[in-house]
């Protein structure tokens, strides 16, 4: 049996964190078993829709290094790929589960079904559902309503069956039919509910395992239902845990705490290569210490059965470790041009050449987080106000630094080519004349030049900044 999965993502909105998951997980079990990762779009909800959402969500999965095998863009056996194309297929279906009495038409208004759902809530009935009110119509009636075309399609539940399922994550799960009352099918406009038409699209396109969210745990009955009215074996289902942020709480497109979209850490300057191997780790366990691992490393490695069972946290400070971890491995180029748009946006640039902003990005590079974090470097480093902290301004009180500072003043101011050999050589002088060494030169001279105890190296920072802006730090401080 060839595996084959899915990601159907609804253009509905962009692709966020907890979306960019499922399609990797799919991704991932497909290619280490060999099989087909299909992109399927689920356009179906009109109202919902968001222009650019589809364009939008591909072009972030294909960022993430995430490539699918069959699609609307690819082609493949099993197409068409868009709902909104099957529209006929799922039409087909629905009259074969009328025709063999597992559906049926409803013609109640949306005011009758909330007189309905009233009149069961006053009388307090726990488990509302629908009445059955058109299936038990009497035949004058039917012939009454049969000429109307704003009907929906209900599936009639069986009584007393149960549907079980082994899932991946959360071994055997049950759930029984008298829980679930007969649910819409189609729509009075033609188009499919969610649950019908994900199971018809799934049989259709030979899908062996669906990998999707916990929340979709309870849609498995009603998909299964379809399942067992055609006679058709279902996919094996593996429900992942929530996702939480720090707080615990469930992570969600509202969460203002948390950057919930793929688009945002691109602009922001994360690396595709560091996003993926962050995400693959929200929900799974690679079995080994290391965690920095590479795109083929991940495939080779996953292992539904090291899928998690609990939530997993969103952990800013775990992402900004890894993308760290995979700058650092970056050319200073290549880091240059990763920052380059944020340095251009804020202006830093003005004057200055292209080797000024090799040299700020290679002083930073070590620090880096993320792309655009070089501004806040910038403006921490290189505030024209210098400002310095409680610990700062106790050390540079101390008997013998104004010695120190003056001493190294008088060495820069003879500096013609203000660039790190020298301002390292005038260090050195500094610390003769002034009879200071180790700790006692070195802070004075970046606690009064930076406004800082610790920092990049100090050489090359002070040629960046330049002999100007040093050396009147230096006279403010003494």
């Amino acid at each position: 049996m060839t595996v084959r999965v899915r990601y159907a993502p609804s253009p509905t909105g962009y692709l966020h964190i907890g979306n960019a998951r499922t399609a990797l997980y799919n991704y991932l079990f497909a290619k280490n078993q060999g099989g087909d990762f299909i992109l399927r779009i689920e356009d179906t909800d009109l109202e919902r829709n968001v222009e650019g959402g589809e364009a939008s969500q591909m072009n972030y999965l294909r960022w993430l290094g995430i490539q699918w095998d069959e699609s609307f863009d690819l082609g493949g056996d099993y197409g068409p790929y868009r709902q909104l194309e099957r529209l006929d297929i799922y039409r087909r279906y629905v009259d074969q589960l009328i025709e063999k009495g597992f559906a049926y038409k409803c013609y109640c208004t949306s005011e009758e079904l909330e007189v309905e759902r009233e009149v069961m809530t006053d009388k307090g009935i726990d488990n509302i559902h629908y009445s059955r009110r058109c299936l038990h119509a009497t035949e004058a009636e039917k012939l009454a309503l049969e000429g109307r075309e704003d009907y929906v399609v209900r599936f009639k539940v069986p009584d007393n069956e149960e549907y079980t399922f082994v899932d991946l994550v959360r071994s055997t799960v049950t759930f029984k039919s008298e829980d679930v009352g007969d649910w819409v099918i189609m729509k009075s406009n033609g188009i499919p509910t969610y649950n019908f038409a994900c199971a018809i699209d799934d049989h259709q396109m030979k899908i062996t395992h669906v990998f999707r969210g916990e929340e979709h745990i309870t849609n498995t009955p009603k998909q299964m239902m379809i399942y067992r009215a055609f006679d058709w074996e279902a996919p094996t289902y593996a429900h992942m845990t929530l996702i939480v942020n720090e707080s615990g709480k469930k992570l969600s497109k509202r969460d203002q705490d948390t950057i919930q979209f793929i688009e945002q850490y691109a602009k922001m300057g994360y690396l595709p290569e560091a996003l993926f191997n962050f995400i693959a780790l929200l929900g799974w366990s690679p079995g080994i210490e290391e965690e920095i691992l590479s795109h083929d490393q991940l495939i080779a490695l996953f292992d539904v059965n090291r899928l998690s069972k609990s939530p997993s946290t969103f952990d800013r400070k775990k992402l900004a470790y890894i993308n760290q971890r995979y700058l650092k491995e970056l050319e200073t180029e290549e880091l240059l041009e990763l920052c380059m748009p944020h340095l251009v946006e804020a202006g830093i640039l003005v004057g200055r050449s292209q080797q000024w902003a090799l040299e700020l990005v290679s002083l930073f590079h070590d620090r880096l987080s993320y792309g655009a974090e070089i501004i806040n470097l910038y403006e921490e480093f290189f505030n024209e106000e210098l400002e310095l902290d409680a610990d700062a301004a106790a050390f540079i009180a101390q008997e013998g630094v104004a010695e120190t500072l003056t001493a190294f003043k008088e060495e820069l101011e003879v500096i013609e080519d203000f660039k790190p050999e020298e301002i390292q050589a005038a260090i050195k002088s500094a610390g003769k004349k002034a009879k200071a060494k180790g700790k006692m030169l070195f802070m004075p001279c970046r606690i009064a030049t930076t406004g800082q105890m610790h920092g990049p190296d100090l050489p090359k920072a002070l040629a960046l900044l330049g002999k100007k802006v040093v050396l009147s730090r230096i006279k403010k401080v003494i």
